[in-house]
């Protein structure tokens, strides 16, 4: 519809908005690779010389193969975030699209 055109009584009522799973998909791979990118980053920038920050890096470490907090880990994070975030937000965009349904 158009914007500013006005929908009449009766009119598009039972329609249900539905996600369009690629594009969600992959704002949820980009959203949650980025994040743990940029969570790598801080930790590598904030660590001191006790390794304060090092047990979030351990947590990841355990979801991730291959990650450390390193400007390696950190692109390897980005990519396992990627994959993760965008399986997550698929279906998640597959149950709210079938619950969405008309009755």
């Amino acid at each position: 519809m158009p914007m500013g055109e006005r929908v009449r009584p009766g009119e598009g009522e039972g329609d249900r908005m539905k996600l369009d799973l690629k594009a969600f998909a992959l704002a949820g791979g980009l959203f949650w690779g980025i994040g743990i990118f940029s969570l790598t980053w801080w930790l590598l920038l904030t660590r001191d010389t006790h390794g304060r920050g090092s047990r979030y890096g351990k947590l990841i470490r355990r979801i991730y193969p291959g990650y450390r907090v390193s400007p390696k880990g950190s692109v390897i994070g980005l990519l396992w975030g990627f994959i993760d975030g965008l399986g997550a937000a698929a279906i998640f965009g597959l149950l709210y699209n079938t619950l969405a349904k008309e009755k």
